[in-house]
This record gives structure tokens, sequence and C-alpha cells, in this order.
């Protein structure tokens, strides 16, 4: 472990939840980079006050993210990735419930409503096809079938705007699209309600309509937020009562 990074002991509400943010904060610390090994549980758990199961079940957290990767027999390591280091802590603030989360929903409605209305415009060739394509597999797919479609979907939206600028900040919370959907899908088991958002978004872009394709996203956008802010909460309530 770095001598140049100390770890301070930490309460025990919340344990998990703050021990991942702990975590987090260490990677962005500088000490670490992409591809290093951090410290094993036995170290970290003598550093933080806590025991190893919680170690465990944080790192396990950073895992599911993708910020961390655990190689059996050999250790846990920082995930490598393309990302800007900057970008990844907005999304992994997001992610861990920081309280920013109402401004970056709030962002992604916005720029999510202008990919549509400009897709909607400019359109061109088999692109079309190729978006019809991803919402038929997103009628039958299976939950976890689904969250890719729904990604897919997004992603050539953004592909048929020709905004590089947009498709640039897409792609840079790709991560936090994915970990989004799969959030709300969870929720809900089932996605019959998604479907018939990303189906009307379709329609309106097929027919040429930049402002039914803006009204029909929006409306997706303000579902799908409201039972994101849910889900968040419910995290919330369940880390105080614990």
């Amino acid at each position: 472990m770095s001598k140049d990074y100390k770890f301070e002991p930490i309460e025990t509400h919340s344990l998990v939840v703050e021990l991942t943010k702990r975590l987090l904060n260490y990677i962005l610390s500088g000490n670490v980079r992409p591809g290093d090994k951090i410290p094993a549980e036995r170290q970290l758990s003598e550093a933080l006050g806590v025991g190893r199961s919680a170690i465990r079940e944080a790192i396990k957290a950073l895992s599911v993210l993708g910020i961390l990767e655990v190689r059996q027999g050999y250790g846990t390591y920082v995930k490598q990735t393309s990302s800007s280091l900057l970008t990844q802590s907005i999304e992994w603030g997001l992610l861990l419930g920081e309280k920013h989360t109402m401004d970056l929903v709030e962002a992604r409605m916005l720029f999510e409503v202008d990919i549509a209305r400009l897709a909607a415009q400019r359109w061109e060739g088999s692109e079309l096809d190729e978006l019809r394509d991803i919402l038929a597999r997103m009628k039958n797919a299976s939950l976890s079938e689904f969250v890719d479609a729904d990604v897919q979907f997004h992603m050539k939206l953004c592909d048929m705007a020709k905004n590089t600028v947009l498709k640039n900040v897409l792609s840079s919370i790709r991560t936090l699209l994915r970990t989004w959907i799969q959030c709300v899908i969870d929720k809900a088991g089932e996605t019959a309600f998604s479907y018939e958002d990303h189906h009307a978004i379709y329609l309106a872009v097929s027919e040429r309509d930049p402002d039914a394709a803006a009204r029909a996203m929006e409306h997706h956008m303000s579902d799908a937020s409201k039972r994101l802010i849910e889900v968040l909460r419910e995290a919330d309530e369940a880390d105080s009562a614990s």
C-alpha cells in the first residue's frame, strides 16, 4: 500500500456505501492507475477498521460498476478503460448516489431530447432500418437482452443525429446509461412500458417529425428519471435503516 495515502477509520452506519465511497476516493487519489493492483482485503480491513466481509461487498459493488476487476488468485485491479478519469468520476458519483444526481438526470434528459429531434431531421439511408431492427430485438428480449438493445437504440439515434459533440457526450456516459437502464428495468421487473416509449420515438423519427420525436423522448426520459430516482431513494432509505 502506498505510504502517501492514509485511510481513515469509518463509522459503521451505511457501512458498505461509505466504504465504497472511500475506496473510490482512493482510486481517484492518484495513488493507483488503471491496471494497478489495489491493497489486499486484509490490508484494507486493517486500514479502515472494518471487517473483511464489508470490504468484499464494497469491492463487489465497484466490480459491478466496472471500476474494479477481481482476478481469482491474483488480487483486485483497477479496470483498464479508455474514458477520462474526470468523466468516470462523474459517472461513478451518480451510481453511488452523490448529491449531483439530479443535475445529471436533468442534463441527460436535455441532450437526449435534442438527439431525438436531430435524428428525425437527419437520418439517411439504411439508418432507420437499423433502428427498427434494434426495436424488434427489444420487443421479445429477456431483461438482460433488453438492456443491451436499449443502449444500442440510444446510440443509434445519436449516430442518426450526426452531431459529434452529442455523440461524444453520450459515449462518455455509456456506463451510466447502461446502469441507469438496468436499475429501471430491474425495479419494474418487466420491459413493456419501456418498449412502448421507444416505439413512439421510432415512429416519430420514421415520419421525420422532429417535434413529435422530441416529445416522445421527453416523455420517455421523464418516466425513466422518475423510476431511477425512486430506486436511488429506496437505496438511501435502506442504507439509513441499516
